[in-house]
């Protein structure tokens, strides 16, 4: 396996953000290590440095405010954890997002007159 296909390379400042928003998704639950926090820190550090001056050399000014959001909540997260609080939430469009405030739509399944895969939702 070459490097190039081990390695995740992103096309533009929000493409990293999207992977790193997944990552940080990814391990936010999982218990506090040392490997784990030097492993935060470095996507710390890679917001602040490499992606923050990639996202002001493309001048996208909201961009720039996403990538402070994403550094406030992960700072806020080591701060939780190494108090020993779960963190109750996620990182949801580079911003923080409390476990329970998405929509949830209920929704009826009734047949219609016909074969069975045929269904019609009612909302």
């Amino acid at each position: 396996m070459s490097d190039s296909d081990r390695y995740y390379t992103p096309q533009n400042s929000k493409d990293a953000m999207r992977q790193i928003e997944l990552l940080f998704n990814k391990y936010k639950d999982a218990p506090l290590t040392q490997e784990l926090v030097d492993y935060h820190q470095n996507l710390v550090n890679r917001l602040k440095t490499d992606i923050m001056a990639a996202a002001q050399k493309e001048g996208v000014a909201a961009r720039v405010d996403s990538i402070n959001s994403m550094i406030n909540v992960m700072q806020r997260w080591l701060q939780i954890r190494l108090q020993g609080q779960p963190f109750n939430g996620k990182m949801a469009h580079f911003k923080y997002e409390q476990n329970g405030t998405t929509a949830k739509f209920k929704r009826r399944v009734h047949k219609i007159k016909g074969a069975g895969s045929h269904r019609a939702s009612r909302h």
